[in-house]
């Protein structure tokens, strides 16, 4: 019996010395992270005007439906995320595919050459790209000298345009990023797999389609989802490419590059502030977010 005692008192101290150990993580993580999360819920409930604030209910809600702007936002958002993501993450397979073939010279230097643009400066890069795409810049100097254009294309200055440059500056940024993770994950696939492959016929066509993009579905429904969570928060970019940044009445031409987080950011900051519509738009990115997310599960996770 005394040792019974003895071992549950020893239990015991050993619980409290555990809780007392970890308690300042979670204060801090009540504090910073899960206060801030159901106070902004409870903002979303609630309209302002400065520092007079009243309760509304889910009006704010009902509002999202009927704002245009916010639906600009959501329209130009979806089309970021439904064509930048998937050309971003196929360039990311194809050359991680390329470059796990041993038999390609200075694969290392080619691997750093194209992971780079993930860690270079986010303004030193927007600035550049700007300069690039300007009407007398680097892009329409190269494509009127081979003759593709007649005349200098207006990317900054065109809606049309100036999303296409967008998709550029991102797909340049972030395919190497993904790439390494693709990388990755091919070196852990035997190669005895694809030498069995081409003994019954397959060519690298078929290698890839069939071998590869099946073996590697689970790490291409990790970086989708994460490439979804990353364009729905857009916000960088279109601030830096866009003319007239944070100081301009748009974001780029026409509102044209116009996100749901720059909306978020005008709504707090730029525009009479509303903190608690802005709180609604920020929650409605996280549905929109989580429902994106299941549709990805669904149609690539596995199916049993």
């Amino acid at each position: 019996m005394m040792g019974e005692n003895t071992s549950g008192s020893f239990i015991k101290s050993k619980n409290r010395h555990g809780w007392l150990f970890v308690s300042l993580a979670l204060i801090l993580l009540g504090v910073f992270l899960f206060y801030p999360i159901v106070y902004s819920l409870y903002l979303s409930t609630t309209s302002s005007r400065g520092i007079v604030q009243k309760f509304v209910g889910f009006s704010n809600y009902a509002r999202l439906f009927q704002d245009s702007m916010f639906i600009l936002a959501l329209k130009n958002t979806l089309i970021f995320f439904l064509i930048q993501v998937p050309i971003m993450l196929f360039l990311a397979l194809i050359l991680a595919t390329i470059l796990n073939d041993k038999t390609i010279k200075f694969r290392g230097f080619f691997r750093t050459a194209f992971f780079l643009p993930a860690v270079t400066s986010l303004i030193a890069y927007t600035i550049l790209f700007k300069m690039m795409f300007s009407l007398d810049g680097f892009i329409n100097g190269v494509l009127l000298n081979v003759h593709i254009i007649k005349s200098p294309i207006p990317w900054l200055l065109d809606p049309f345009w100036a999303k296409v440059t967008l998709i550029i500056a991102l797909t340049w940024r972030w395919t190497g990023y993904n790439m390494i993770f693709y990388l990755s994950a091919l070196q852990n696939i035997s190669e005895e797999i694809y030498e069995a492959a081409k003994i019954d016929g397959a060519d690298k066509v078929k290698q890839f389609f069939y071998i590869t993009i099946p073996l590697l579905k689970p790490l291409i429904l990790f970086t989708a989802i994460m490439s979804t969570i990353g364009t729905l928060q857009l916000f960088d970019e279109p601030m830096n490419l866009s003319q007239g940044g944070v100081t301009s009445a748009t974001i780029g031409p026409g509102n044209s590059l116009l996100t749901l987080s720059v909306y978020v950011y005008n709504l707090c900051f730029k525009y009479m502030p509303n903190f608690g519509y802005a709180a609604t738009v920020s929650y409605a990115i996280v549905l929109i977010v989580a429902l994106l997310s299941i549709i990805q599960f669904k149609v690539m996770g596995d199916k049993k």
